[in-house]
């Protein structure tokens, strides 16, 4: 534990910490995970981690597969996730306006949500061709490849942006992912340039996506909303030119 996550306040309670690092083991990927598996990535004892994951598959924050003994999250995480989104007013707000956007566009609609050095996704809007992993809320895409995350860095100093972009993790995850920060920077001064962030195949190959960024009072990045749609069925400069007005405009509404 470090400063940062209020471990040095007296009120720190340590095993609830612990059993929070048990669950978010799960983060990410497929998840389903023996005892030793989450001893190795909490880095608790074994005799710990058994007893953390015996009352969270109690009170159903956890499940236990009968055949293989290996633990997976359970459905009582959903109604914390519901809970959070059915409450959040930025969600709210947003939601009829991107009804709105996705019945224009007739393409996937996203809404995200500015987290650290990622932006992470709370309401989507499908087209008729997306993939199971594209329909599901609480994906995280790191900032520095994303048009969201561009637009939002676009909002920010050079130097605060920079910043974020140096300390994020940049793996390539397609061929066109650029992941040296003189060129997402380049592309970031770009977005500011022109109000939104666009990127053709960077997250994944044979996607093109249009972002605009969601800000506060003080003209802080907050959110994003995105644009999805297939290279298979548009022209770079067609979709951008056709989509960057009506991405703008809605993000502009859902901030007033």
């Amino acid at each position: 534990m470090t400063a940062s996550d209020g471990s040095t306040s007296p009120l720190n309670v340590k095993s609830l910490h612990k059993a929070f690092q048990v669950l978010e083991a799960f983060r990410g990927g497929d998840r389903h995970l023996s005892l030793g598996e989450l001893a190795a990535a909490t880095g608790l004892d074994k005799s710990a981690v058994q007893r953390f994951t015996h009352t969270l598959r109690a009170i159903g924050y956890l499940e236990q597969d009968p055949a293989t003994r290996r633990y997976a999250l359970g459905r009582r995480v959903l109604d914390l996730a519901h809970g959070y989104l059915r409450n959040h007013p930025l969600v709210e707000r947003a939601a009829p306006i991107l009804a709105d956007l996705r019945r224009t566009t007739r393409e996937r609609v996203d809404l995200s949500l500015l987290d650290g050095t990622d932006t992470l996704y709370v309401f989507r809007l499908q087209s008729k061709r997306e993939t199971f992993s594209a329909a599901l809320v609480g994906r995280r895409v790191p900032l520095f490849c994303s048009a969201g995350g561009r637009a939002m860095l676009a909002c920010m100093t050079d130097e605060v942006a920079r910043s974020i972009v140096e300390r994020s993790e940049r793996p390539a995850f397609t061929a066109s992912t650029r992941t040296e920060p003189a060129r997402i920077m380049a592309e970031v001064r770009k977005a500011r340039r022109q109000g939104y962030g666009f990127q053709v195949g960077e997250w994944r190959p044979a996607e093109l996506v249009v972002a605009a960024a969601i800000v506060d009072r003080t003209g802080a990045p907050i959110g994003a909303v995105h644009i999805a749609a297939s290279l298979g069925e548009w022209e770079p400069e067609d979709f951008e030119r056709r989509m960057a007005p009506l991405v703008t405009g809605a993000a502009q509404a859902i901030a007033e």
